[in-house]
């Protein structure tokens, strides 16, 4: 155990000391870095100010054509410390001087100042030599000093040592403090922790308790107190494990007791028992008798249930019967509703037809008149004029009938085609919802009852149009037969709106309404309040059938008696 907590506090110290080392690595890095800078930055501060001290008497000299005395200056600048190489060119870049370490130039000649780093780890200041004459500058050529990092390194050796002495004089420091920091804080009470708890006693835990000599209050301290507290209540559970114990001793020997008890009991209840066995055998043949009863009366249900089974598919059989009947029926209401369309139509058209025939007759009379006055040579200005007022007259009612006519066949012709097929096509509503209540007109012809529609003329929609009218054409129906029954004025209101993707049309009367019980009833097959006076009771079904389900809509009456009744439906286009 005592080299596992070496192990745990090297382990700490050396995770430690690694982010300290590798801090100190960095901090010291970027200061010499720092002074490595600042270092090139005095040289070329100081290789600029050189500028100053012999650029005058070196463009001079390179002005006169003077190249001993150029080459004298550089030789001169190459002794200063700083100094590295020379160049001198003349204003055509050729070299006057070469000295030192230097680097190939470019071909173009130097027309500012500027620093620039090279090959081999020098860098240099370059800057052009102008010479002033009467006013006038001319460039004579260019100068390019040369320095290097080994200058800079000599500059800053002594910095560096120092830097470097001191991250290992400090980081020696601290090693030494951390080291016995851990040694005193950690390491030391972990081996007397582990020690103590090594000599542990299980016989005599209260001696075992931890007392490491620590005051601080940190982990190890209350390590202690939890492990002391531990002990504690291992002692107090030993004590009650042995009362414990003594009980369960008292409660085995009550056992002991109530098992002789038991026994005496069980052979009392196994005589008991036997006498029992006896009736259940006699009570088992009672139940094999009744158990072939039961078969028997098995057998007798099968045979019933394959006579329902039978009875069933002859009731599946009838229920096709019916549903083909009804069809035949709805199919029936709607030819029934086709043929009344039909016969108030052939009745509205005779009307302007047999004007139109009146008409024909007088026009024709009229025409042999004037024939025989021609043929007579009697014929007058007045007689023609008569004629001509007359003959005006006759084709302008002639006209309005044949037109009368021919909207109402025009109408009926549309409506009926399409109560006859379910073909899509696009339709104005407004423009079809008159069509449809045109071809209804005879039926209102001798009432005072009237229709008040309420449209928008720019709405159209793709669908069956013979679905649409069937639909009007049963509502409508359905108010006169029934609604208006007894009623001398009625008044129909339709409503039809268009929101998003919706069609919504609201159609009320002012009929005699329904109440509740024929309400809920109104939609159902075969139910109407004219049994046997002409009612089929399927107006109403086909036309939820042809909202809901031909149309996919929405539909919904409300109705109280004598306030009328109120469709509500909702269309997808």
């Amino acid at each position: 155990m005592s080299s596992v907590n070496e192990g745990l506090s090297k382990k700490l110290l050396a995770r430690v000391l690694s982010v300290y080392f590798i801090l100190t690595l960095l901090v010291t890095a970027g200061q010499i870095f720092s002074e490595y800078v600042n270092a090139k930055s005095h040289i070329e501060g100081e290789l600029q100010t050189l500028k100053n001290t012999f650029s005058t008497s070196l463009t001079r000299a390179i002005w006169e054509l003077n190249t001993p005395q150029a080459k004298s200056i550089a030789v001169g600048l190459m002794e200063l410390p700083i100094i590295e190489g020379v160049q001198i060119r003349d204003e055509n870049s050729k070299y006057i001087a070469d000295l030192g370490r230097t680097s190939q130039l470019t071909e173009e000649p130097i027309t500012k100042g500027v620093v620039r780093d090279h090959s081999g780890g020098t860098f240099g200041y370059s800057f052009p030599l102008i010479f002033e004459f009467s006013g006038r500058t001319s460039l004579v050529g260019d100068v390019t000093l040369y320095s290097s990092i080994d200058i800079i390194f000599s500059r800053i050796e002594v910095g560096i040592f120092f830097l470097i002495g001191n991250a290992i004089l400090k980081t020696g420091f601290l090693v030494f403090l951390f080291m016995s920091a851990f040694r005193t804080m950690l390491t030391n009470p972990l081996n007397e922790l582990t020690q103590q708890i090594t000599d542990f006693h299980l016989d005599d835990p209260e001696s075992s308790k931890l007392d490491l000599g620590i005051e601080d209050d940190n982990e190890l301290k209350l390590l202690e107190t939890s492990y002391n507290k531990l002990i504690d209540e291992m002692v107090e559970f030993q004590s009650k494990l042995s009362d414990t114990q003594n009980e369960l001793k008292q409660a085995n020997h009550r056992l002991d007791e109530q098992n002789i008890s038991l026994e005496e009991e069980v052979a009392k209840k196994t005589a008991t028992l036997s006498k029992i066995m006896l009736d259940l055998e006699q009570q088992k043949d009672e139940l094999l008798i009744n158990q072939r009863e039961l078969r028997q009366e098995n057998e007798n249900r099968q045979f019933i249930e394959d006579e329902l089974r039978n009875r069933n598919r002859e009731l599946a059989n009838s229920m096709e019967t019916i549903q083909l009947a009804k069809d035949q029926l709805i199919e029936s209401e709607r030819m029934a509703s086709l043929g009344g369309l039909v016969a108030g139509i052939a009745h509205d058209v005779n009307t302007p037809l047999g004007v139109s025939i009146t008409a024909t007759s007088f026009l024709q009379e009229r025409l042999a008149k004037l024939e025989v006055a021609y043929k007579d040579k009697s014929l007058t200005g007045s007689t023609m004029s008569s004629f001509i007022e007359d003959a005006q007259q006759t084709t302008t009612l002639l006209t309005s009938n044949l037109n009368r006519a021919s909207d109402l066949i025009s109408s009926f012709k549309q409506v009926a085609v399409d109560q006859t097929s379910e073909a899509v096509r696009e339709i104005n509503v407004s423009q079809y919802l008159n069509e449809v209540v045109q071809s209804l007109a005879p039926n209102f012809k001798k009432t005072q009852h009237t229709i008040d529609i309420n449209c928008p003329d720019n709405i159209s929609i793709q669908c069956a149009p013979g679905v649409l009218a069937q639909i009007f054409t049963n509502m409508i129906m359905n108010s006169l037969i029934h609604g208006f029954e007894n009623i001398t004025n009625g008044h129909i209101k339709i409503a039809i709106s268009q929101q998003q993707k919706s069609l919504f049309i609201d159609y009320s009367d002012n009929g005699k309404g329904l109440d509740a019980d024929n309400l809920n009833k109104h939609f159902e097959a075969f139910f109407t309040t004219k049994r046997g006076k002409g009612g089929s009771g399927l107006g109403t079904h086909i036309m939820f059938n042809l909202v809901t389900q031909t149309l996919e809509g929405k539909i919904e009456v409300f109705s109280e008696p004598d306030q009328g009744l109120q469709y509500k439906i909702e269309l997808p286009v």
